[in-house]
């Protein structure tokens, strides 16, 4: 029975490259001297550091561009709250998702069953298995998915006959 998986990944080292290289234009720029401004990358987990929240701001229109050239979604990422550190300087941790979460994976599924199409559709861990009897059937699965879903990057993989 053909079958495909609905999950979502970021691609690590393309992540940490575009970091990198933000950091890079960030110890650059010239209104950054002297300042606390930086972004740290921890496996799953973006922290920006700034003095001021227009830094942060200036942060993320360096850092946003470098993700989309290297190819990582940036609908993956889940800002935090801006913090206070000591004195006036900020920091702001950013999420980045990976996986489909339940809530979404739920919504994914009821769209397939609502759809009445010929397809079944299971959650497996962070991932969401559809099957069906035919490949254009699946096609089309992956049409409605892609037009309902697009507040988070999803790829269709492990497409099987």
């Amino acid at each position: 029975m053909p079958s495909f998986d609905i999950m979502s990944e970021v691609d690590q080292p393309s992540l940490r490259n575009a970091v990198e290289q933000a950091n890079r234009k960030v110890d650059g720029r010239h209104d950054f001297k002297g300042t606390s401004a930086k972004i740290e990358h921890a496996d799953k987990l973006l922290t920006l550091y700034g003095d001021s929240d227009f830094q942060l701001d200036q942060i993320k229109t360096i850092l946003l561009p470098e993700m989309t050239k290297k190819n990582v979604d940036v609908r993956c990422l889940d800002y935090g709250d801006v913090q206070k550190i000591s004195g006036n300087k900020v920091k702001q941790e950013v999420k980045v998702r990976v996986g489909v979460d339940q809530d979404l994976a739920k919504k994914i599924v009821k769209l397939l069953k609502d759809s009445k199409m010929k397809v079944q559709a299971a959650i497996q861990g962070d991932a969401v298995r559809v099957s069906g009897a035919k490949r254009d059937l699946l096609q089309e699965a992956i049409a409605l998915v892609k037009k309902q879903v697009t507040d988070f990057p999803l790829q269709f993989g492990n497409f099987r006959d």
